[in-house]
């Protein structure tokens, strides 16, 4: 039976045929990810490890995959965008791998393509993932949210603190809602600015948008971006509003409450 391989810019939103299939996403490698892969069906997952970040988030995902018996392997953000599949497949280089993907032959400093090739050999159909808790919370009237895809029309003109890396398809997922400021992982950022240039697309639409660093954040949760964040990247509307590299993200998402109130 012939395995399909999927190359995907977002796992967010998975399309049927990821049932069965490898499936190589633009995604981080953290827990909400893996959730959504694994209930997607995935046979096995090629994602990026975001800088790894605090506390290991970037590649959480992997150890939360292994207990559902779905193989994860994680790609090192000095080698590819995060946010852009096809990149990953071309470039990405394998810095992790779980139990499952380690026993299909798997191995640190793979090249993707190799690793998704031998990961058709994945064990599937595996166990589906537990519901997962909310994913979306009020921290002082700011938002935050654990993926860009999370937001809400009445989320224009409010303060949001998404766990989505910053890569530019974060950019125009989250332009047309237009919040007032919105924060990011900056994911590494890595290779070629890749989990930054969302900061862009947003610039042009005239969106306040600042980035955090992976290190001081953990990747796919909201709360950590606003509450531990450290900013490491904005754009110049941000900057007009007092976000500076080094900051912090609570303190500048309070002060712009505070006037707004």
């Amino acid at each position: 039976m012939s395995i399909p391989l999927l190359i995907l810019d977002s796992v967010t939103k998975l399309p049927a045929e990821a049932d069965g299939a490898v499936v190589v996403g633009g995604s981080h490698a953290a827990i909400y990810a893996a959730h959504l892969s694994a209930k997607g069906g995935i046979r096995a997952a090629l994602h990026h490890d975001a800088g790894i970040g605090l506390d290991e988030a970037g590649i959480g995902g992997l150890a939360y995959a292994e207990t559902l018996g779905m193989a994860m392997v994680a790609l090192a953000t000095a080698t590819c965008r995060i946010g852009d599949g096809k990149d990953q497949f071309e470039r990405g280089i394998v810095s992790r791998a779980n139990r499952q993907a380690a026993t299909c032959g798997v191995t640190v400093g793979m090249n993707c393509k190799e690793a998704a090739e031998r990961l058709k050999h994945a064990p599937w159909p595996h166990r589906p993932p537990p519901p997962k808790a909310e994913s979306r919370h009020l921290v002082d009237g700011i938002v935050c949210v654990d993926s860009a895809t999370l937001l809400l029309p009445e989320d224009h003109g409010k303060i949001v603190a998404t766990g989505s890396h910053g890569a530019r398809n974060s950019g125009m997922t989250t332009a047309p809602t237009r919040p007032r400021l919105i924060f990011f992982n900056d994911a590494g950022p890595g290779i070629d600015r890749g989990g930054v240039l969302g900061l862009d697309i947003l610039e042009r639409e005239g969106v306040a948008g600042a980035a955090v660093a992976a290190a001081s954040a953990r990747i796919g949760d909201g709360r950590s971006t606003l509450q531990d964040g450290t900013i490491s990247a904005v754009n110049d509307t941000a900057f007009r509003l007092g976000a500076r590299i080094g900051g912090s993200a609570l303190a500048l998402a309070r002060a712009l409450a505070e006037k707004a109130a």
